[in-house]
């Protein structure tokens, strides 16, 4: 049962209709007594509420009605209801414990998903979580490794990728973000429809609505042909918004009402078009941080972060690494016609233990480069140190944001080691430590080294 709380009788009838058309039973109430009353006895499997009641228009009936609700049913989702100007509002009950929120007056196919995805990601949470076998048909898009951290990023991607909910993928520069969002998008409903990528940090503020909209001709001094919106190609299929982190602040608004509304205007065009999209996005910025610091809109957040995905960092998979180099190897021999190379022990220890700050696309790249310069089938160590661009000097204070103290110091001894040539005493020295305490060092990170 849905159940709808609303003090607007023409409302309640009106979504009460829609709900009934699509097969689902209904109740529909008109403030929050009523509501509180069938809670207690009975447990919806979706609450559709307003947020302002005849008693009140500042949305605190409705905050104090939300959490009562969530005191008596917690995993029941709340999908709240308020208009445009009161979507503060709205954002304060997702803090309080709201699945989701739109806005009236609301597009009805919009809603209709909205609903579809709370029903269908409580049913999964309901669940265990899946493990991702090779063979069962779920399509990892490239996706190399067999490391728990990436396995359980996998299984998310698996249980979450069949609803519409919108995903926001975190984690460092270089940790393969965009194979994830590939990887949600092929194993959804979606799978046969576009995959739009855009890099939001690439497009300035000034075109941004002629970029992600459309415009037409003559809408403004350079436009001398139509052209098609990025929403506009995506639709029906996934819009993958890379970066988001960067967009400018009036934009970000502009991508709000989209997001909100699933209608956009084409520049030169006042007419409405619906567009109907999944939306995933992805950044290495952290934005929580930056809604506290007022640089991005605490709204928009709440809208595309529905599921985050956060990616683990290569130096906390590094049993992936072998199975990373073959991968690379092997398409970069298959691309440029070259015989297969193999890789000594000693080459692959030493892969195995650099701090790779750029992380997987850090690894690709001195890979493929080791092996073109090389030109040899069999790949030493050595080969890989001479065009190993050592990040001792100039990264070692870079990209430890996130790290703890302990992952700090591995990866500080994991650079001594490579920059000294595994030479314990240049090592400790560097250090400033005793040979003994580095020796407890690589034994409790569990370092092995080849003198």
């Amino acid at each position: 049962m849905i159940l709808i709380i609303d003090d607007d009788s023409a409302i309640r009838s009106s979504l009460s209709f829609m709900l009934k058309r699509a097969k689902y039973d209904v109740q529909a109430v008109p403030g929050p007594k009523e509501a509180i009353e069938i809670v207690r006895s009975v447990a919806p499997q979706l609450i559709l509420m307003d947020m302002n009641f005849t008693l009140s228009t500042s949305g605190e009936e409705g905050l104090t009605l939300l959490k009562q609700v969530k005191v008596f049913r917690p995993d029941v989702p709340v999908i709240l209801m308020t208009a445009w100007g009161s979507i503060q509002l709205a954002v304060q009950g997702m803090q309080a414990g709201a699945f989701d929120f739109i806005t009236k007056p609301w597009n009805n196919v919009a809603l209709m998903q909205r609903i579809e995805t709370a029903l269908e990601l409580t049913s999964q949470d309901k669940k265990a979580a899946v493990p991702v076998e090779d063979n069962d048909g779920f399509n990892r898009s490239h996706i190399i490794g067999k490391s728990k951290a990436l396995m359980d990023v996998l299984a998310t991607i698996k249980r979450i990728a069949r609803t519409n909910a919108s995903v926001l993928i975190t984690g460092e520069s270089g940790t393969g973000k965009e194979l994830i969002a590939e990887a949600v998008h092929l194993n959804s409903s979606r799978s046969k429809k576009p995959f739009v990528k855009v890099n939001l940090g690439g497009i300035s503020h000034t075109l941004f609505e002629s970029e992600m909209f459309g415009h037409k001709k003559g809408a403004f001094t350079d436009a001398t042909a139509d052209r098609v919106g990025r929403f506009e190609l995506a639709d029906k299929g996934t819009i993958f918004l890379d970066e988001i982190g960067d967009l400018d602040l009036s934009c970000q608004v502009k991508l709000l009402r989209v997001l909100q509304e699933q209608t956009f205007e084409v520049l030169g065009d006042s007419r409405p078009r619906k567009v109907d999209i999944r939306v995933v996005s992805a950044t290495n910025a952290d934005l929580r941080q930056m809604v506290q610091e007022h640089t991005f809109r605490e709204d928009l957040f709440y809208r595309i972060n529905l599921i985050t995905v956060h990616l683990p960092a290569l130096r906390e998979r590094r049993e992936d690494i072998p199975l990373l180099v073959r991968h690379f190897a092997d398409k970069q021999c298959e691309s440029n016609g070259l015989p297969k190379v193999e890789f000594t022990s000693e080459a692959m220890d030493y892969l195995s233990r650099l701090p790779y700050p750029g992380n997987i696309r850090e690894l690709k790249n001195l890979v493929e480069r080791t092996l073109l310069v090389s030109g040899k089938e069999i790949l030493t160590a050595d080969d890989f140190k001479s065009q190993y661009q050592h990040p001792i000097e100039q990264k070692m204070t870079t990209n430890r944001q996130g790290m703890t103290l302990e992952e700090i110091e591995k990866q500080t001894i994991l650079q001594t080691l490579e920059k000294y040539n595994n030479n314990m005493s240049q090592v400790a020295i560097a250090l400033g430590i005793s040979r003994a305490a580095l020796y407890r060092r690589l034994e409790k990170y569990n370092i092995q080294v080849n003198d």
